[in-house]
């Protein structure tokens, strides 16, 4: 089973109806011990990067998101669920993230609208499992005004998967069990779900 952790807001109905559509059970939940007992771990995205970092506190789950990031399960972080993943944020001040990926989350530069959101090419160049049998350039769908900024150096174990809008950014990382991406896989129909039955299948695997 895969928990998908609530905080108080996000994608939370989407992401379990797109779970159950690639075949494996799925639970929303704010019980720590349910997360510590899944197979694998969700973080969808919604929401302001301070704000979910105090819920995650305020609700006892810190402690199981930490555990679940540890890399012995898959874990799929996905739009600011992605992004808490960084050190940093400048999302309404400087603010500290899980830091499970050294860089920060940076609001986009002028000249381009914002929030990015819309259909947008991601190049993977066949190097991610999640996008396997996705084409490279597919369309997948985002909503953010924040996206995350890294030093390639500082981590040799991550690989990304990149998209261009007015700045190119990592649309997608992985490094071991730990997947994450910028975009809404579960808004971005036959992709985005080819990219579920990946984790899904990456879940099956380290059973």
């Amino acid at each position: 089973m895969i928990a998908i952790v609530d905080y108080g807001r996000g994608n939370l109905g989407s992401v379990e109806k797109a779970f159950a559509r690639v075949g494996i059970p799925a639970l929303v939940t704010q019980d720590a011990s349910v997360v510590d007992d899944a197979e694998a771990v969700v973080l969808p995205g919604d929401g302001a990067f301070h704000y979910v970092m105090a819920n995650l506190e305020r609700l006892g789950l810190m402690k199981a998101m930490r555990r679940a990031l540890e890399g012995r399960r898959p874990f799929l972080g996905i739009c600011l669920g992605y992004q808490l993943l960084f050190s940093t944020s400048e999302e309404f001040g400087h603010g500290l993230g899980l830091d499970i990926i050294p860089g920060a989350v940076r609001r986009f530069p002028p000249g381009r609208k914002v929030p990015h959101m819309g259909w947008n090419q991601v190049w993977h160049g066949g190097a991610l499992r999640l996008f396997e049998g996705v084409p490279d350039g597919a369309l997948f769908y985002f909503v953010h005004s924040y996206f995350p900024a890294i030093d390639p150096s500082s981590s040799p174990a991550l690989r990304h998967a990149w998209c261009d809008y007015g700045v190119r950014f990592p649309a997608a990382i992985e490094m071991g069990r730990i997947y994450a991406t910028q975009f809404h896989p579960e808004k971005s129909q036959g992709d985005g779900i080819r990219l579920l039955e990946n984790f899904a299948a990456v879940v099956k695997d380290a059973r």
